[in-house]
């Protein structure tokens, strides 16, 4: 086996939620969406909230040490600062985040322009007075946005959100095809094996056992600037992204 993934081949990060204060009095990251990767919010310290945004509505999770609450594909996420928050990401189809799985909630003529949204969503730099400000910068072009489909679906009107994911899939469409392998040699492969492994068992054969492996990590990249907050990110074994794109992660 030429690389041995997390258990179901999640990716993990640490966030520590952003301190900035957005137009509407709130602390926190930048709303935005998975097309298809689960995410999991497991909070190690401090306090804060999730609020969540889907067709069905709005809601918020409040979140301390000891907090679990997950979202499927299709939620726009905000994490919410409050005293310290402190959280490890896990995160579903280990790769497709770091290949672009996302999208951020910037107002509509912003997601039209395939240009205009790639200038506001990618940091021109990894650290530095920069890329804080150009962190800022897409985090409040982001708010801006969410806060029209969230008080449209206060008020029962679920049409903008409805747009909202359709403008989505069409910039995520033409990066489809490149994320296939990624799945294919990622997740997939993680269930093929015990599917394969299982078959084995079903006829006495352990001798997979005999294959055992461990593996150690620490992070590769400390308060990189990401979605939600400032990020420890972790280059796994088997699993690569381009800085270009990896700045857009959570």
């Amino acid at each position: 086996m030429s690389h041995v993934p997390l258990p179901g081949a999640v990716g993990v990060s640490h966030l520590s939620c952003y301190e900035w204060l957005a137009e509407d009095g709130v602390r926190g990251g930048s709303p935005h969406v998975h097309l298809t990767c689960t995410e999991a919010y497991v909070v190690t310290g401090g306090l804060g909230a999730v609020q969540t945004l889907t067709v069905s509505g709005y809601e918020e999770h409040d979140l301390s040490a000891g907090s679990i609450v997950w979202f499927t594909p299709g939620t726009v996420h905000r994490m919410i600062q409050r005293d310290n928050l402190r959280i490890t990401v896990l995160m579903q189809n280990s790769g497709l985040p770091e290949a672009g799985d996302a999208v951020f909630t910037f107002p509509p003529d912003v997601l039209a322009d395939p240009d205009a949204y790639a200038e506001a969503a990618v940091l021109p730099a990894k650290e530095g007075p920069e890329a804080d400000a150009a962190a800022r910068r897409r985090r409040d072009l982001a708010v801006e946005g969410y806060l029209v489909l969230r008080e449209a679906s206060q008020d029962g009107d679920d049409s903008p959100m409805r747009e909202f994911l359709r403008t989505a899939t069409a910039i995520v469409a033409p990066k489809v095809e490149r994320w296939l392998p990624i799945w294919q040699e990622g997740a997939l492969a993680a269930a093929e094996r015990t599917g394969a492994q299982l078959k084995a068992l079903l006829d006495g054969d352990g001798s997979h056992l005999t294959q055992a492996t461990v593996v150690a990590a620490t992070p590769s990249r400390h308060g990189g600037y990401g979605m939600c907050g400032r990020r420890d990110e972790y280059e796994l074994p088997g699993i690569t992204a381009p800085d270009a794109l990896r700045a857009a992660k959570p």
